[in-house]
């Protein structure tokens, strides 16, 4: 994610990282050149005059302008569902830790079971913290998972290497511990429901994110907008040039800009959780989690808070 101020003046032209032009650059470099030879060669094709009014492009243009702009629009939804649903991950895990530290105590007629408890405390709060840290290694396609193994129990950890889905294998063994302390009296039942709920929320995140993960934007819907924009800026300079001469591959360049760069625009928020420039800081979220779970429990930070690198969070 890009984290700047936005520049102002002369400044904004030559604003490079995190701009949509490294991904249009070639093609609107083409589109350009494009441009420049109808220009010079005013609209033929050796023998053949193409004359095109600015009438078709009239009609076409605006239809265009409004399905990129729905198109963008369904984007940004899922970007910031996304964003949401990892606040709420957040929020939850918080809470997983305040009501870890408050409700699972030691039976009052066994005090010397103090340290049992503290050690199933730890265990369920570094299972959370594995839980946000699986979820991004899998909405990021990435498979080397052995950073997890920190916060599993070494007996635990033969299941988990097995496991389809590493974030829900740790969130049912955080399920089984909350039913150990449950059985040995460490919580009073209606309390374990609070804890079940919260890591209930948990899940449904997760599911949330996998679902706007698996689930893109209809590929029919794309590709017909990625061919109307190109077929439109390319066969724009044969509207232009008998009009404006020697100024449409000015006049092309701007509009091609504008269509080729909400369209790459739409691809590259549409998938929020990726590692491009523009995607959501799921190893900044992650260790933000870390941190705040890891000073619940009195112990040090492990990483210290991520800071932008040139202007981006990731």
């Amino acid at each position: 994610m890009i984290v700047r101020d936005r520049p102002s003046g002369i400044r904004l032209f030559f604003a490079v990282r995190g701009s949509i032009l490294k991904r249009i650059w070639l093609t609107l470099l083409v589109n350009t050149l494009s441009a420049i030879l109808v220009t010079i060669l005013h609209g033929n094709f050796f023998a053949l005059k193409i004359t095109l009014t600015t009438i078709p492009f009239t009609l076409i243009g605006l239809p265009l302008a409004i399905f990129l702009g729905f198109r963008n629009s369904t984007a940004y939804d899922r970007y910031w569902e996304g964003r949401k649903l990892w606040g709420e991950l957040v929020l939850r895990c918080r809470s997983l830790a305040r009501q870890c530290q408050s409700f699972i105590q030691p039976s009052s007629a066994f005090s010397g079971q103090a340290p049992e408890v503290d050690a199933a405390r730890q265990r369920m709060i570094y299972r959370g913290i594995g839980f946000v840290h699986a979820l991004r290694l899998q909405l990021r396609d990435r498979k080397d998972y052995a950073e997890l193994q920190r916060w599993a129990p070494e007996a635990e950890w033969a299941r988990l290497a097995s496991a389809s889905s590493k974030h829900d294998a740790l969130m049912l063994e955080i399920g089984r511990e909350l039913g150990a302390c449950q059985r040995q009296g460490w919580i009073d039942p209606c309390l374990a429901v609070s804890i079940d709920t919260t890591l209930s929320g948990m899940t449904a995140a997760a599911a949330a994110c996998e679902r706007i993960k698996g689930t893109p934007i209809p590929f029919s819907y794309t590709l017909l907008l990625h061919r109307t924009a190109y077929l439109y800026c390319f066969l724009l300079p044969f509207g232009l040039v008998d009009t404006i001469g020697f100024m449409t591959p000015f006049v092309v360049v701007i509009v091609a800009y504008t269509f080729f760069g909400l369209d790459a625009l739409g691809d590259e928020i549409e998938e929020p959780f990726g590692l491009e420039a523009n995607d959501l800081p799921l190893d900044t979220l992650c260790r933000a989690i870390e941190a705040n779970l890891l000073e619940s429990l009195g112990e040090p930070v492990l990483h210290p808070k991520m800071e932008p690198v040139n202007h981006c969070l990731t």
